[in-house]
């Protein structure tokens, strides 16, 4: 048993784009994968519940550093013990890597979910104290795209973006490295996003993708003739699977970063 469950004019760019634009597209695509985990919590003695998250270095209003796992909120919703596991990555001695996966507490004993849901969206967050190195890979608040960053940076059809999971609950290596695929918009239009909260990519979905990443690095081809983004960004998250009779489409279902940002945003709403 696993995860999936099929249920104005200009974007400024981050104060990091300066530096980024002069590193190669193979290290902002690491960068992106180094900041991806593997989340999951058994069943009984044979399965287990898999899904993708991602961290992003969100900091609170007065400035104090925070970093904030995003996921499909049905992956957490699919976790009914109080405690499911995080997959750290730990680099050992002579460059190799050690999967270290630790418990994270994500309801409490009554039962109710520590982590955060958008009202509207399959799209849930949650601060978590992530150790030193993967504290640092998060992904910065400003590669999550604006509402209107697709239509200023010209994605449409055809465009390719890429994607991290843990397809059936497997990763690329036994490090625990989520496996990067590579899938082409599938539907118009995308915006505005308000009437079109989704948009289609053209992947084989698996269990255990869901909450994972859709993003742009300049490793990903874009049609001749389009506007060049000055910095990597988050697309989206992939929340489901599209189904037509019960049958997969090969079809992923993504939601716009937006709705990530408004997710976080509630973190530091005040209690009702």
């Amino acid at each position: 048993m696993f995860d999936l469950q099929t249920p104005p004019s200009n974007v400024s760019a981050p104060p990091v784009a300066e530096v980024v634009q002069a590193r190669p597209a193979w290290d902002l695509t690491v960068g992106l994968i180094n900041a991806t985990v593997q989340i999951d919590q058994p069943v009984n003695g044979a399965t287990r519940r898999v899904g993708t998250a991602f961290l992003v270095d969100a900091p609170r209003p007065d400035g104090r550093p925070r970093t904030v796992m995003v996921t499909a909120a049905h992956v957490l919703d699919g976790m009914p013990a109080p405690e499911a596991r995080i997959g750290w990555r730990t680099q050992i001695t002579g460059g190799g890597w050690r999967f270290a996966p630790e418990p994270l507490r994500i309801r409490t004993d009554d039962g109710d979910p520590l982590w955060t849901k958008h009202p509207e969206r399959d799209v849930a967050v949650m601060e978590v104290f992530a150790p030193a190195a993967f504290a640092s890979a998060a992904i910065p608040l400003g590669w999550l795209a604006e509402p209107q960053a697709l239509d200023v940076w010209q994605v449409g059809p055809g465009d390719e973006l890429l994607t991290l999971g843990y397809p059936h609950g497997y990763a690329a290596n036994t490090a625990g490295f989520p496996i990067l695929r590579a899938g082409r918009v599938a539907s118009w239009p995308l915006t505005p996003i308000s009437a079109f909260p989704t948009f289609l990519l053209d992947f084989a979905v698996f269990p255990g993708n869901s909450g994972g990443p859709v993003f742009w690095t300049p490793a990903a081809r874009k049609l001749p003739g389009t506007a060049q983004p000055d910095h990597p960004f988050i697309a989206g998250v992939l929340v489901q699977e599209m189904r037509v009779n019960d049958q997969s489409v090969g079809i992923g279902v993504v939601a716009h970063a937006e709705y990530i940002r408004e997710a976080i945003a509630l973190l530091d709403a005040p209690s009702p």
